[in-house]
């Protein structure tokens, strides 16, 4: 049997699937787009969020409660390949390939979920 320290080990060297994915009402055609570093638990998550009402995303939540999860569907829609030679911070990776999908895509108020990132005040 394996010692704790060992499977501590083995999970760190686990590659997961990470990058962006959306969840797409499918009556109204509405999509979120959100992104993690595990693609395959996020899904678990958003789903369990969605299913019991605690999704932090309102709009989501009120959908989700008003068609039902059968007219949701998820999907990756770009997926980032870990590089094992250098060290690179994934979590700012993918935050930034998700703010630049969701520029591209612009879905925004009856379009999508995401909401539109205001520009930061300066200080004087």
């Amino acid at each position: 049997m394996k010692t704790r320290k060992e499977l501590k080990e083995e999970y760190k060297q686990m590659k997961f699937k990470m990058g962006v994915f959306q969840i797409k009402n499918n009556v109204n055609g509405k999509i979120f787009i959100g992104s993690s570093l595990d693609l395959i638990a996020i899904w678990h998550a958003q789903k369990l969020q969605l299913d019991i009402g605690i999704h932090p995303n309102s709009e989501l939540q009120k959908d989700w409660k008003e068609f039902g999860a059968e007219n949701f569907s998820y999907e990756i829609i770009e997926e980032i390949k870990q590089n094992d030679d250098k060290p690179i911070d994934y979590a700012k990776e993918i935050k930034v390939l998700e703010e630049m999908i969701i520029d591209e895509v612009q879905h925004f108020e009856n379009k999508g979920y995401n909401r539109r990132n205001m520009p930061k005040k300066q200080k004087y």
